[in-house]
């Protein structure tokens, strides 16, 4: 679980970076699931977006998602939502030194 600092830094973080997936009328699939596990493993902190003809809000995407990819929703605005989930391998964010 994230604290409000380490929260805080990462929207901080995730301001200046690009939406990498977006959640449409097709919903979420176990295959789109994959893909951002594989995203987080990657970068540890992505960006995503629910399209106007979703079934989703941003924040019913965003939970289901990390449930599914076992990350921490760190921020929801509007239609986009940012997810966090430390990576095992290739490891850039350091948050235990914010406290």
């Amino acid at each position: 679980m994230l604290t409000s600092k380490q929260r805080a830094y990462l929207r901080s973080m995730a301001q200046s970076y690009d939406t990498i997936f977006q959640v449409g009328k097709g919903g979420i699939s176990e295959k789109m699931c994959e893909q951002i596990s594989n995203a987080l493993e990657a970068r540890e902190l992505i960006k995503l977006r629910v399209l106007d003809n979703s079934d989703y809000s941003a924040r019913e995407a965003a939970e289901e998602i990390a449930e599914t990819v076992g990350a921490d929703v760190v921020q929801v605005i509007g239609t986009r939502f940012v997810l966090y989930r430390e990576s095992v391998d290739h490891k850039k964010i350091e948050l235990s030194l914010i406290k």
